[in-house]
């Protein structure tokens, strides 16, 4: 996973032309921080081209006070140019991949039959 400059991110969530993607913001002796990079860690294992990338909030007050962060861990999904959305509760392994793939992925046409 990536990690971010404050600079960089605020870039990049600024690029309408790129597409969506999530970041985690952590501190580094969060212990709920490192069980949430690990969850997302277990899910770039099974989905290599999820868009995830990380930022540590302490080099990051500009973020903080922008995105109005209230507490780390928080996985931002970020339509860069758009909208923002918050977690900051992350439950399990399995809903956090259907959080995060149902923003960041682009979806199917409506007009394609799912073969299941």
């Amino acid at each position: 996973m990536q990690e971010l400059t404050q600079k960089e991110l605020l870039t990049r969530a600024d690029d309408a032309s790129l597409q969506p993607f999530a970041v985690l913001l952590y501190t580094p002796l969060c212990g709920t921080c490192q069980l949430t990079e690990r969850m997302l860690t277990i899910l770039l294992t099974m989905n290599p081209s999820l868009p995830i990338v990380k930022g540590n909030i302490n080099y990051m007050p500009l973020v903080t006070r922008e995105w109005q962060i209230t507490s780390v861990p928080c996985v931002v999904m970020i339509r860069p140019g758009a909208e923002k959305q918050m977690l900051y509760r992350m439950q399990s392994v399995d809903e956090l991949y259907r959080r995060l793939t149902a923003f960041v992925l682009p979806s199917p046409p409506e007009n394609e039959v799912d073969p299941a």
